[in-house]
This record gives C-alpha cells, structure tokens and sequence, in this order.
C-alpha cells in the first residue's frame, strides 16, 4: 500500500468501498459484538467527523444515516475525507488534547485509515466477501500496535486479546 497519507487513504478505502458496494444483508451480524454490518459503516462515518473537528474546525459533509442507507452514507463521508486529504485543507495543522499536535494527514492515516483498514476484515466477514487484508500492511499496523498493546487494550477500543498459534500470519494475528 502506498506511504502518502491521500494515496494510502484511496487504497484503503477503495478495499472498503468494495465491500459495501458488495453487502447485500446490511443487518447481518458483524464479528464486534452486538454490531450488524451497517454498524460497521456507522462507526466509521461517526466518529471521525467529531474527531476531525475538535481537532482542526474543519466540518466534513455529512451524507444520510447508516440507519437509513449505508452505501450512501459512506460514499458522502469517504470522498469528504478524499476531498479533504487531496485538497488544500491538508496543510490544517491537527491539534487534539488526547493526540497532541501533528501534521493532519498523518493523523488522519494513524487514526482514522488504520480504521477502515481493520473494520474492512468486520465488514467482509459480516458480508460474506473476501476477508483477506494486504499482508504487509497487517505486519506493519501489527508492529505499530504491539509496543502499545496496553494502552490501546486499557483504552476501551479494543477487547481482550484473543489466543492465536505461534504460527499465525499477520492478519491473523493483527485481528
């Protein structure tokens, strides 16, 4: 996958567009507990709004609520966050009490596309499409989180560790 934070979001998000694009049952259920597939889009186009926002005053569009249709409800959001990261809104410098001060692109791909990237696995297993994520990005994103596993566990965001074999692949270990 590509390392510029635009291009990267585009892969990423194009991986994740294919799989909405190929949902048929958006109530089916999604491996995160109590989540259905239309969930999975919901998280996404609802957190990172706010968060983009406390952290740099830039309000994305918003399209209809995952509720009523999720395929419209993300095409609105990730072309926002497309516009936003290809455009000149990409030099707002990202400020945010939690993160601290960073370039925006660079918070946008540490926070938000690692996102999309691990929800696209949720949103393909939920579907019933091919779950199989770029194995090098799921080593890099695995070397990213292992040093902070703690943090990221006592956060809330993530469950519990769940046990693998020594001999798992990336992906599977990453999940």
């Amino acid at each position: 996958l590509p390392s510029d934070p635009a291009e990267h979001h585009r892969a990423v998000a194009g991986e994740f567009t294919a799989r909405v694009v190929g949902a048929s049952d958006w109530d089916a259920p999604a491996p995160v507990a109590g989540w259905r597939a239309r969930d999975v889009v919901g998280h996404l186009v609802e957190w990172f709004p706010d968060f983009l926002n406390s952290g740099t005053g830039i309000v994305l569009d918003r399209g209809p609520s995952p509720e009523e249709d999720p395929v419209a409800a993300w095409q609105v959001h990730v072309d926002a966050v497309q516009r936003l990261l290809d455009g000149p809104a990409a030099s707002t410098p990202f400020q945010h009490p939690m993160v601290g001060e960073m370039p925006l692109p660079t918070a946008i791909d540490r926070f938000y596309t690692s996102d999309v990237f691990m929800h696209t696995w949720d949103l393909a297993r939920a579907t019933g499409q091919n779950e199989e994520l770029d194995p090098q990005a799921c080593a890099d994103l695995l070397a990213a989180m292992e040093p902070i596993e703690e943090v990221l566990r006592s956060s809330g965001q993530f469950g519990p560790a769940v046990p693998v074999p020594d001999d798992a692949d990336a992906q599977t270990r990453m999940l």
